[in-house]
């Protein structure tokens, strides 16, 4: 071991000839990943089911001086998603990183959820999440390295009103972590989560907080007084993407500002918040 081996390494091209794959990667959270990413040095595809913001996410990162691709896909469609791994490997050789970000959501009473309702967000958050991971792990274990990462939500774990469809979608993906990180840990392959929390993104923004009165009550919750911003949810995202986090599998990473933790928080005078 060197002796300055235990310095902070330099990360700018910590994925420098490496090649991911962000579902979702057209907006939002998915975008701030992928060029987050494709800045350390890696090649980014990004997924999707419109061409256009994908372009523009790949537009984005270009100019930037990053690498970039995309691929119009619908991550409810196994096949598809198997197709549109299997075209990555085959034209750049290899696929080292998953970032399971594609997601659906709107708020609605779970007594008023229609079954169509349910099984849509079911489809695109639980069963693509699947597909996606089912076809990247195919190459990741033949191998031997990867890592993916499922970008979840807290209340997959503590509930919250009017999300039971997708609640129970990403509780099911931290089960699906957990297993699969157990039965892939020996074989080089890495699976975890991230929770961000309120994130100023345009849809996250429309879908649970489209009034300023809706988005004061968020706020309020979140003990670090604030929202996030997505470049702040792809660093932590990033790092367990990289080799920085190879002993870390089957983990959620929650990035909230305190927000869970904050729900058990009584008021009190005495205490300054």
């Amino acid at each position: 071991m060197k002796e300055n081996a235990l310095l902070v390494p330099d990360i700018r091209e910590e994925f420098a000839g490496k090649i991911a794959v962000v579902t979702g990667g057209g907006s939002g959270i998915g975008r701030a990943i992928a060029a987050r990413y494709a800045a350390a040095g890696g090649k980014v595809i990004v997924i999707g089911r419109r061409e256009e913001p994908l372009q523009e996410t790949v537009r984005l990162i270009t100019d930037a001086g990053g690498s970039a691709d995309y691929i119009s896909c619908d991550v409810r469609d196994a096949q598809g998603m198997a197709d549109a791994i299997n075209s990555v490997v085959e034209r750049e050789g290899r696929i080292d990183a998953l970032v399971n970000n594609a997601a659906g959501n709107f708020i609605v009473p779970g007594e008023d959820l229609s079954p169509n309702g349910w099984k849509a967000v079911i489809d695109i958050v639980l069963n693509g999440t699947f597909y996606a991971t089912h076809a990247a792990a195919q190459h990741m274990l033949a191998a031997g390295s990867g890592s993916i990462l499922n970008v979840i939500a807290s209340y997959a774990w503590h509930g919250h009103p009017g999300t039971v469809h997708s609640a129970a979608a990403k509780g099911g993906i931290v089960a699906m972590t957990r297993t699969l990180a157990v039965e892939w840990a020996a074989r080089g392959v890495r699976v975890n989560c991230i929770a961000p929390g309120p994130t100023e993104t345009e849809g996250a923004g429309a879908a649970l907080w489209g009034t300023e009165s809706a988005r004061e009550k968020v706020l309020s919750g979140v003990p670090a007084g604030r929202f996030a911003s997505p470049a702040e949810i792809a660093e932590s995202a990033n790092y367990l993407l990289s080799p920085r986090a190879d002993y870390v599998t089957g983990e959620v990473m929650v990035v909230d500002g305190g927000q869970w933790l904050g729900k058990s928080v009584y008021t009190d005078e005495r205490v300054k918040a």
